[in-house]
């Protein structure tokens, strides 16, 4: 199966394999929510079940998704968010897990208007994001999935296209690799396996994943060596 993060060594990224239950924290926006998926709840839901059945590792997850969350919404809530996930007096988190950046790219009223996050302030921002989470635990990062721009706009007002989506996830890439954390490139991932196959995966608004879509993100996320051995469990099949 094709490797979707940048190549840099676990061990140089400080990943260990783990063999009992984690304290973990999801934050990101409406497809961390899980917006559009009545049936799973989400990717996040479905990780967070699959990690209560009896074989499991145990691990906790909090899902910590805000519908229509940019990178400076989640920089604003991620401290107090993880100081409070611990569960336990003196405990903090053992990862951040973090999705966001696709509502910065959307132009708003009209296909040419202003970005939702001026593209050089969003670098800036998603630096400091990245920055703050690795000093407070280990970081992973999931990455957006492509929009349908012939469903566009969405709520009338937001234009989301996908040579935004480009620009703004290779930054946010290229932040992640130079901070030596696991980026997985959902986006193109999605994008190789055809146009039939990722349309198909989204909702009527053309900008959330629907059942099928949070099923085939759930199956990405635990394909991704990253995850799988951060958390102790065989890839998954997908």
């Amino acid at each position: 199966m094709r490797t979707l993060e940048s190549p840099i060594s676990q061990q140089q990224r400080g990943l260990v394999f783990k063999h009992h239950p984690q304290k973990i924290v999801a934050l990101g926006d409406s497809i961390v929510y899980g917006f559009g998926d009545p049936a799973g709840g989400g990717w996040v839901e479905r990780l967070r079940r699959s990690w209560m059945l009896p074989d499991s590792p145990g691990h906790v997850l909090y899902n910590l998704g805000v519908r229509g969350d940019g990178v400076q919404q989640i920089t604003q809530r991620l401290d107090g968010e993880f100081r409070h996930r611990g569960e336990l007096r003196n405990r903090v988190p053992d990862l951040i897990i973090l999705s966001v950046g696709v509502n910065d790219s959307a132009r708003l009223g009209r296909p040419t208007g202003r970005n939702f996050t001026d593209f050089e302030l969003f670098q800036t921002e998603i630096s400091n994001l990245l920055d703050q989470a690795k000093q407070l635990c280990p970081v992973l990062f999931v990455g957006m999935v492509p929009i349908d721009e012939a469903k566009m706009p969405f709520l009338d007002c937001f234009y989301y296209s996908q040579s935004e989506q480009v620009r703004y996830k290779e930054v946010t890439r290229l932040a992640c690799a130079e901070r030596q954390i696991h980026y997985l490139d959902v986006f193109q991932h999605w994008l190789d396996r055809g146009e039939d196959w990722w349309r198909s995966r989204l909702c009527e608004d053309g900008l959330h994943p629907n059942v099928a879509g949070y099923q085939s993100l759930l199956e990405d996320v635990l394909n991704w060596p990253a995850m799988a051995q951060w958390a102790g469990q065989p890839l998954a099949t997908a």
